[in-house]
């Protein structure tokens, strides 16, 4: 028999560890207790000394086929994982910095209890809420997540329809694959508009204008990174042929270019003086559009009242799902200083890290106004297009009323502040 090469070995377990190494990254349950490196100190495995692939579920009963079987929004995610494409897939799951915001995100709702109430008749559970004059069917919507052609074929106009079916609100990035004028059609009414404004002040005023025309009631203005992010995650975990793959679709390297975005590919001739995104930018904003406007990505309480001094009609609360800086704090935990902030002024609005209707329930009962679900829309939408966009908005529902079955809420106004138990610290 002949004698193995060493180095063909070697090589070959050198392959093998970095698929493993993939593997893990990609696993929530990794995520869960601090990342790769934490989950190998833990365990005794040498990082350093290569090993063998990790084995494969594919074709077993633990990942699901078909939306119907879904118990949780989490049975979409390895389903998703196995069919987008992976520079896609590595792009979405990854943070910023050691991903340390992402999990704090999840932490966070480990830290809130609720308080059940019993005896009280809850056959009749009443999710309506009603949002700058609308009427929805719940206090959830779908976060603002750009290429959402990316993760399928059915993208923002499959979402659009999923969250008809479900009377729910649809917020639309301007990084959208499909344009508003189709979105609005698919969805049935204007959706909410998510700005990146551009930084020359004449491209932002035509896109704000192509917003109104298309009847958007409101605007969210994203700001929270504004001055760029540290994606190490992704950068370090993409395949190796990512600009091939990525060019297939857009010219960018890790993203699409503006010529490529049919919201922007009109704009990037237009000239004149480059803008910072600062308080003077968004009061240029505020004048200019004349329907609702949000501020996204606020985590303080006193940009939170900066946020009302300048105009804002509501503060959205959000760490762009730990995409944004490594703050390593939850924004359920930033939620009670910046609603004492707010005093009940405008409303507030929350994202980032939720995956429960119980997630949903704590913040409607520490003072948000209705939360924005992110990752589980792009999960459901990566494994089975709109059919799973779907399942996740019913399973959220769903569970939402659960947990106001049990906490003897009938209504969202029933949601209080009495329901929950938070740490003191956090109203700090």
């Amino acid at each position: 028999m002949p004698e193995e090469n060493p180095r063909a070995v070697s090589e070959s377990a050198r392959e093998a560890r970095r698929k493993f190494l993939k593997f893990l990254a990609a696993s929530p349950a990794i995520a869960s207790v601090g990342g790769v490196a934490a989950f190998l100190a833990g365990s005794g495995i040498d990082a350093q000394e290569p090993f063998p692939p990790a084995p494969t579920t594919a074709g077993t009963s633990d990942v699901i086929t078909d939306p119907a079987q879904a118990l949780n929004v989490f049975d979409f995610e390895e389903p998703a994982h196995r069919r987008m494409s992976q520079a896609h897939w590595f792009y979405m799951a990854s943070g910023v910095d050691d991903d340390a915001t992402i999990r704090a995100n999840r932490d966070g709702f480990t830290h809130v209890q609720l308080r059940p109430r019993r005896l009280i008749d809850t056959n009749k559970i009443d999710t309506k809420v009603t949002l700058f004059g609308e009427p929805y069917s719940c206090p959830i919507f779908t976060c603002p997540t750009a290429g959402q052609k990316g993760f399928h074929s059915d993208g923002e106009a499959g979402v659009g329809r999923a969250t008809k079916n479900h009377a729910m609100l649809q917020m639309l990035s301007t990084q959208t694959g499909t344009p508003v004028e189709e979105v609005n059609a698919a969805h049935g009414q204007p959706v909410w508009y998510q700005l990146y404004a551009p930084v020359i002040w004449e491209a932002c005023s035509k896109l704000l204008d192509r917003v109104a025309a298309a009847g958007c009631p409101v605007v969210v203005l994203t700001v929270d990174v504004a001055g760029g992010r540290n994606s190490e995650t992704f950068l370090r975990m993409r395949p190796a042929n990512v600009k091939e793959q990525c060019q297939g679709c857009h010219h960018g390297e890790a993203g699409p270019a503006p010529s490529d975005l049919p919201m922007l590919s009109n704009l990037v001739d237009i000239k004149g003086e480059r803008l910072p995104l600062d308080w003077k930018y968004f009061d240029m904003i505020r004048k200019a559009w004349k329907g609702k406007l949000l501020i996204k990505g606020l985590e303080t309480p006193a940009d939170a009242r900066m946020a009302i001094d300048h105009g804002a009609d509501g503060v959205y609360v959000s760490n762009h799902g730990g995409r944004a800086t490594e703050t390593n704090i939850s924004t359920i935990q930033d939620l009670p200083p910046i609603v004492a902030a707010v005093r009940g002024r405008v409303p507030i609005f929350i994202d980032s890290g939720f995956r429960r209707g119980t997630d949903v329930f704590k913040a409607l009962a520490m003072g948000a106004t209705a939360v924005g679900i992110g990752r589980p829309v792009l999960w459901g939408l990566g494994a089975f297009g709109q059919a799973g966009v779907d399942k996740v908005c019913g399973i959220m529902q769903r569970e939402l009323q659960l947990a106001m079955g049990g906490c003897g809420a009938v209504t969202i106004k029933d949601i209080t502040a009495d329901k929950v138990l938070f740490p003191e610290s956090w109203r700090a």
